[in-house]
């Protein structure tokens, strides 16, 4: 009974710490003729330097009743978000033109900030009604597809710079008529239903596009001054002409205003993300994709044909024999017959081969979970951190499995649960340690440029006390259930001297860091764009893609690690624990080389030592990650393949 209070209390902790990080506002609006409605502004961000700043680092106009943060989720909070109220008024299906504020005369530190900003393409994210501001441009006579506007603009050939000061907003909105029973929206941001009771409050408008022409414009800051915020302003057209723009330099005072047009759309609420996910190239992707699943799926199948029929001859061969046979073929043969005294023998660092195995587990089914679920739609861009938040609460979770996974194999190679409680501690500080660590040399760096993407310490200490009270007794939970499972029995002895392994041409390690190349083919298309997703502020939508994939990757994992184990088995090299972990674990240097390359060659523009320590930290903690999930996949299906191979064989 105290256990069931117990678990209850850990619900209840945890359910109140979820809605610490609860964002509200993530279903339909609808609005009347003339409602006011406000946007909201996130972190600046730029693809060059990849460090987050507040809006509000910049002499922007804030807002008559001053600056609120919004609730945020615990997935944006470590991705550097910082969703502030903003002075952007918005009245429903008025078409006005306001002036906002002028600003004091910028001094020397300002001047520098905003020149800083500018020349580091830093871009400003507006958010209304939880769409993020589009922006269009053309480059070489291709429309290009951009999320929020630059703070200002560098003219190719000069050394001024000039600030966007005047927006011009588009809000598309679709008129709602609602039914005596209708069910809106399925898709990214929730369900409801409406019933006749709630038709007059649910006829209105609902907001499907949000888009912005940023310009420059230079105004009279005497004249301006004499306004209030929010009063009328004619209208302007983006000037062409530099004299007529805002120069960035010191003493002068800037003016913003900004305009909005209502048009009325076609689009219903449920598509309006739809314009976000669209992917220049998709027809590429597609067949890339495909192309590259049915080379691997060609190959694999190969390599697993041909390894099934040498085993099985090999099986048939030796059981067709009569027991003397059997005993002179012993002698005679070589090959994975000979090691049967060796093949189960306890592997050097057999503690931390279980801790990683454990590890491994948690993460591999983090990550099958999560992109099940993204898959099937319940993780969408409109949920801003929302994929992050649920992958922490699920490694929390998965806890159990770790545990209940690396103490089993502990008793299996140790024949007893000596320990057990001393390497469930080690599973549950092991990948957390190393991400802390990293986490903290990169927020230190966070720190120092005073970027919105450093973690607080009030969610430091929230994330121990999630580690300490979720995680730890989870894992400990699942290592006493370890000790409680029936162990593994070994199908034959050990025998008490090693086997003396034959000398190779060749060192063995070379051929399991070469095994990496085939799960790398099933997994290198599908990187470059979840690396553009991450570092140039793209969407990534392709989880179905992502699903198949990752599928064949366990797939191709285990099947490279069954064909290297067999092959060490077959030169008389019994020591395979390690090398059936690492065969498909070594996919990690691949994916680890490959984020080197992208930085090099598709993140020219990343400028500064500090931007690139943070690529390279988060590229190393996610590399260490694919070796855990990766390389526990290949070793658990090698495992259970020495397993059933040498029960097969009566060997006396």
């Amino acid at each position: 009974m105290f256990g069931v209070y117990r678990a209850f209390v850990l619900l209840v902790f945890v359910t109140q710490l979820c809605n610490g990080f609860y964002l509200p506002g993530s279903y339909m609006h609808t609005y009347s003729d003339g409602d006011s409605i406000f946007a909201k502004v996130n972190s600046l961000t730029s693809i060059e330097t990849e460090l987050p700043f507040s809006y509000y680092s910049l002499p922007y106009c804030q807002p008559l009743e001053g600056i609120k943060k919004s609730a945020e989720n615990l997935g944006e909070l470590l991705m550097g978000d910082q969703i502030d109220n903003s002075a952007y008024r918005f009245r429903m299906r008025t078409n006005e033109s306001l002036y906002l504020c002028t600003t004091s005369p910028l001094n020397e530190h300002e001047v520098k900030l905003l020149k800083q900003r500018t020349r580091e393409l830093y871009q400003v994210n507006m958010i209304l009604d939880n769409l993020p501001a589009l922006r269009f441009a053309k480059q070489n006579g291709v429309t290009i597809q951009w999320t929020g506007y630059p703070v200002g603009y560098s003219p190719p050939n000069g050394n001024d710079d000039y600030i966007i000061n005047h927006l011009k907003f588009k809000v598309l909105v679709h008129e709602y008529e609602g039914n005596v029973m209708e069910v809106i929206g399925t898709g990214e941001e929730g369900m409801g239903v409406i019933s006749e009771a709630d038709k007059k409050k649910a006829l209105g408008y609902e907001i499907v596009g949000f888009e912005v022409v940023p310009c420059s414009v230079k105004y009279d800051p005497e004249k301006m001054t004499k306004l209030h915020m929010y009063d009328s302003v004619p209208s302007v057209n983006c000037p062409l002409e530099l004299d007529k723009a805002q120069i960035i330099k010191e003493h002068e005072r800037i003016t913003f205003t900004y305009e909005v047009e209502f048009v009325k759309s076609e689009t219903r609420w449920p598509s309006r993300w739809d314009a976000y996910l669209k992917m220049e190239g998709a027809r590429v992707h597609w067949f890339s994709i495909l192309n590259s699943l049915m080379v691997i799926f060609f190959l694999a199948g190969i390599v697993f044909v041909i390894f099934l029929r040498t085993v099985r001859r090999d099986l048939t061969k030796y059981e067709e024999l009569d027991k003397e046979a059997q005993a002179q073929m012993n002698e005679e043969l070589s090959g994975w017959k000979l090691v049967v005294g060796d093949v189960f023998r306890e592997p050097e660092m057999s503690k931390l081969l279980c801790i990683m195995v454990g590890d491994g587990v948690r993460i591999t089914g983090m990550a099958v979970v999560t992109i099940v679920f993204a898959a099937l739609g319940f993780m969408s861009p409109a949920s801003r951190g929302m994929l992050l938040t649920g992958m922490i609460i699920l490694y929390l979770f998965l806890g159990i499995a770790a545990g209940y996974a690396g103490v089993r194999l502990w008793r299996t190679v140790k024949g007893t649960s000596e320990g057990w409680r001393s390497l469930s501690w080690s599973i549950a500080c092991f990948f957390p340690g190393i991400a802390f660590v990293i986490l903290t040399v990169l927020n230190f760096l966070l720190w120092s440029s005073n970027s919105t993407g450093a973690i607080p310490i009030s969610l430091y200490f929230e994330l121990l006390a999630l580690w300490f009270c979720i995680s730890v007794p989870l894992t400990l939970f699942g290592g006493f259930l370890g000790t409680r499972a029936e162990a593994i029995q070994f199908p034959v002895r050990t025998n008490q001297i090693p086997r003396e392994i034959p000398e190779r041409k060749y060192p063995s390690w070379l051929l399991v860091l070469g095994a990496g190349t085939l799960p790398f083919g099933t997994l290198f298309i599908e990187l470059f764009f979840i690396f553009s997703s991450i570092w140039l502020g793209r969407f990534y939508y392709v989880f179905g893609f992502l699903l198949i994939v990752l599928l064949l990757l366990v797939v191709v994992c285990a099947e490279v690690s069954v064909v290297l184990t067999y092959m060490h088995l077959c030169v008389e090299d019994w020591r395979w624990w390690w090398k059936a972990f690492y065969a498909s674990g070594s996919v990690a240097l691949y994916v680890f080389a490959y984020s080197i390359n992208y930085l090099v060659f598709d993140l020219q523009s990343l400028s500064g030592p500090v931007s690139a320590m943070l690529y390279i930290g988060y590229s190393l903690l996610m590399a260490i990650a694919i070796m855990l999930a990766t390389g526990t996949i290949g070793f658990l299906t090698s495992f259970y393949f020495v397993h059933y191979l040498f029960s097969s064989v009566k060997i006396d």
